[in-house]
């Protein structure tokens, strides 16, 4: 019995020493618990702290942007009060034309974009815009047109007033495309959308705000890149066309040219046959006399040939009386 009190006094005092080790060990988790929520709820006030500094920054930001920008619209306003219609649309073409020339050398190395001069057909867009590849293919070609006008004009002006005589020019000037670049109808929600298709009425137009001025012209020179193996082969065609025409003319020139000179020829040699048939009728003539000439000879040589003293002497006594003297004489 003393033997078993002593084991179940080593037991309990085994379960008292492990109930305190536990005790000290959740004592230490819930103490390293509670400094870690500490720290989450310093890290949660600082962050909410920064959040509202950042907002209060932002907002001020923002207020002065706006502020900004309303003072900017403000001296924009004041300045096209004081400028002619004109002015306001020159201003606009300059902006368009310094947007252009930022960026030629790197995105348009080869792109012509210059005022549009030509009023010989009795109008003129504002300007033309021209693209090609190193072949001298033409990539893309744009005819642009530059709207603006005074807020204080009395009447104001669409872009739709504008639409029909551009496309007329686009054609004259053997443009792809047309685009409008304006500040027309500041209010409108379609135009001041982006870039609008116009093209259902009038074919490959668009109207667009001046800040997508340089965008419309990247949109659709990458377009029409993909298409350029196609104009590459029509231009080859079209200089094949181009060859086959010259030859075709050239052939005719020659055969013109020939004709003309085998009908001179054809009627030199005519004259000169007829030359040789009048040489040969003279010829024949001649051959004629000559042989005439020569049987008139031979008749008289015959003729000479029968001729006698007798004959000679017949019928004239004086010329036989004298053969006869003769006769005698040489017998003597």
């Amino acid at each position: 019995m003393a033997k078993k009190a002593s084991e179940i006094e080593l037991l309990k005092a085994s379960i008292l020493n492990g109930e305190q080790a536990k005790q000290l060990a959740v004592k230490e988790a819930l103490s390293a618990v509670e400094r870690e929520l500490d720290e989450l709820k310093n890290g949660l006030a600082m962050a909410t702290m920064e959040r509202q500094v950042s907002e209060q920054a932002l907002e001020e930001k923002y207020k002065q942007q706006i502020k900004d920008r309303d003072d900017a619209i403000e001296r924009l306003k004041d300045m096209k009060a004081r400028l002619s219609t004109k002015m306001v649309g020159e201003t606009l073409e300059q902006h368009c034309e310094n947007e252009f020339n930022r960026i030629r050398a790197t995105a348009f190395p080869k792109a012509y974009f210059e005022k549009d001069n030509d009023a010989r057909s009795g109008s003129k867009g504002d300007y033309i815009f021209r693209d090609s590849d190193e072949g001298g293919t033409e990539i893309l070609s744009i005819m642009f047109e530059v709207k603006n006008e005074n807020d204080g004009t009395a009447t104001k002006k669409k872009n739709e007033d504008f639409l029909r005589e551009l496309d007329k020019d686009r054609t004259e000037k053997g443009c792809e495309y047309a685009v409008l670049v304006s500040l027309l109808e500041p209010e409108s929600e379609l135009y001041n959308s982006g870039i609008v298709d116009v093209s259902p009425r009038y074919p490959k137009m668009y109207v667009v705000r001046p800040q997508f001025f340089i965008p419309i012209i990247t949109v659709l020179r990458n377009a029409a890149l993909g298409s350029l193996q196609y104009k590459q082969e029509l231009a080859m065609v079209k200089a094949q066309n181009v060859d086959i025409t010259h030859f075709e003319s050239d052939l005719e020139t020659f055969k013109t040219g020939f004709a003309r000179n085998y009908d001179l020829a054809s009627r030199k040699f005519q004259e000169a046959i007829a030359e040789i048939d009048k040489s040969i009728d003279r010829l024949q003539k001649a051959k004629d006399a000559l042989l005439g000439s020569e049987r008139n000879l031979r008749l008289a040589n015959d003729k000479a040939q029968d001729v006698t003293i007798k004959k000679l002497t017949r019928g004239n006594p004086t010329m036989a009386a004298k053969f006869a003297e003769v006769g005698d004489g040489a017998g003597e």
